[in-house]
């Protein structure tokens, strides 16, 4: 089988829908726990797959989480040998730092909640196409400026840069297409104090969102996922 590791930072931030697609195209998933594994090892450089996923601190917190440095030479290595290399959330800040782009704090605030993402000429043209028009979950803060030499996908009002391709093995996806509604009760209790401290979020409304829009996400992500490893073979 092929080899994927995912880079976890919080344990109910995981792979959600992402898993069954992975499973169902012949991948055995393996998961690296940042902070308590070693990123640096050859489990994850020579892997067919690596995803990246996302978590509360930030791609420039190395001084508090000594790891960071570690995950941001994992990624840059990979991307510049041409191993396949998904990051979603952190994992797309992280992706942009190792290539090295500007991650910062969004002028704009947070955007946390569901929201349609708008494509690019270049989006419309890749995977990400079959998101025309769906609801795809946001929870950052953060934002990033496009690496040199990467093809912008989507943005939305909040965050121009909601996702980028480096070539055809780097996706970063400043969104989130992995979520399942059942998987989401975890985020409702992991992020409560942040939840609590942003005006306008609430979990009945993130739940009742979540409810109405979630079911179509699965398929279009697993969709998204599904031909992104058809491209980056």
């Amino acid at each position: 089988m092929k080899s994927c590791v995912a880079i976890r930072h919080v344990a109910f931030e995981d792979l959600g829908s992402f898993g069954g697609v992975l499973a169902a195209e012949g991948f055995q998933v393996s998961f690296l726990e940042a902070g308590a594994d070693d990123l640096g090892g050859p489990e994850a450089a020579g892997c067919d797959l690596l995803v990246v996923l996302g978590g509360p601190i930030g791609a420039g917190d190395e001084a508090e989480y000594p790891f960071l440095a570690d995950e941001l030479r994992l990624i840059a290595d990979r991307l510049a040998a041409g191993l396949p290399v998904l990051g979603i959330c952190l994992g797309a800040q992280l992706m942009a730092r190792a290539l090295g782009a500007r991650v910062y704090a969004n002028p704009a605030g947070k955007e946390i909640g569901w929201a349609p993402l708008a494509l690019t000429e270049a989006g419309r043209a890749s995977p990400l196409a079959g998101l025309e028009g769906v609801a795809v979950l946001h929870w950052h803060g953060d934002t990033f400026d496009l690496p040199a030499g990467a093809d912008l996908l989507a943005s939305t009002p909040v965050t121009p840069h909601q996702a980028f391709a480096c070539g055809r093995v780097g996706l970063g996806l400043q969104f989130h297409a992995e979520v399942t509604a059942r998987g989401l009760e975890r985020w409702f209790i992991g992020h409560v104090a942040e939840i609590s401290a942003t005006p306008g979020v609430s979990v009945p409304a993130l739940r009742s969102a979540t409810a109405q829009a979630a079911p179509r996400l699965e398929a279009a992500g697993g969709a998204l996922l599904s031909a992104w490893l058809r491209q980056a073979r």
